[in-house]
């Protein structure tokens, strides 16, 4: 299985990166992508959802609740990562894009008082050096909705974390594919009486929409499936790491596909930013280890004693 590893990861980041393109391509609203992007891989998830399906009985209303807040964080996500992909370049999106585990970490500060170390708010500010040169270059793009094509991506990124923040630690009863689920669905629906209740069109699409609405579907939901599935063989870091490949592919396939300029400012901040994101993932691998280690160091001393 070691030997797949890294084919299976090299086929998540390509099958990941494609998502913003799909997004380029498309004439919809950004709320219509994402609500079909939700209702459609809702669809591709019944036939699991089917075989697990004893396990909605487990389900509280508190967890209810939450399974429905958090369905109302990833809309947001979605929805404002989509808008921010047709204000501002692929590469821009993408790399702010990638900023969501240190968001993370300062959404665990805040809320679950996490504390943190010196090295890792040094890579927080690495990265943070690099978000303010991409901004700094999409300045020089001379267009007011470039800049808030990357307020919008960041905004997504607080709303991500939200949805994940929810999910560590108010759901961990039942299986990810009923989570999935059920999260898709309330975005999907949250989604649905956004766009009604504004006026914009839920129908009436052509078939090249639809086709974009179901590549959207398709290949982040084949990500996250060969995510979860290599969860089982590889840690949380190695499966974090590897998402940073999204910024890049994301940005190759739009100057290939796109024709989308990228100058050299955004290439040395999107550096930085993979940079600062990299080395803050080997501080929370170590971090996690001597926590471990202490762990069974204090559990060694108990059975001693």
């Amino acid at each position: 299985m070691k030997k797949n590893v890294g084919l299976l990861l090299t086929i998540s980041i390509i099958a990941i990166s494609f998502a913003a393109i799909f997004v380029k391509w498309s004439e919809a609203p950004s709320s219509i992508l994402s609500m079909y992007r939700m209702y459609l891989a809702c669809v591709l998830l019944l036939p699991m959802v089917y075989v697990k399906r004893r396990e909605f009985i487990k389900l509280s209303r508190r967890e209810w609740l939450f399974l429905f807040v958090s369905g109302v964080f990833l809309a947001l996500h979605f929805a404002l990562w989509f808008e921010s992909l047709k204000l501002t370049t692929v590469a821009s999106s993408t790399i702010i894009l990638s900023l969501q585990p240190i968001v993370a970490l300062l959404g665990g500060f805040i809320i679950y008082k996490e504390r943190t170390s010196i090295s890792t708010l040094m890579a927080i500010g690495i990265s943070l050096i690099g978000v303010m040169m991409v901004g700094w270059g999409d300045f020089g793009l001379n267009s007011k909705s470039v800049i808030l094509g990357d307020i919008l991506s960041f905004l997504s990124v607080i709303a991500m974390v939200g949805y994940l923040l929810i999910g560590q630690n108010k759901v961990k009863q039942i299986s990810h594919w009923i989570y999935s689920f059920c999260v898709f669905f309330f975005a999907a629906i949250t989604l649905n009486i956004y766009n009604i209740s504004v006026g914009i069109p839920i129908s009436g699409y052509d078939t090249r929409e639809w086709g974009i609405f179901l590549l959207l579907a398709i290949f982040p939901t084949i990500a996250h499936v060969i995510y979860n599935f290599l969860l089982n063989y590889v840690n949380t870091t190695t499966v974090s790491m590897s998402i940073l490949g999204e910024p890049v592919g994301a940005t190759i396939l739009a100057v290939i596909l796109l024709g989308e300029p990228v100058i050299f400012l955004q290439i040395a901040g999107g550096f930085f930013v993979l940079l600062g994101v990299f080395l803050f993932l080997i501080q929370q691998k170590k971090l996690t280890k001597q926590n471990r280690t202490a762990h069974n160091s204090n559990e060694f001393v108990k059975e001693g004693s």
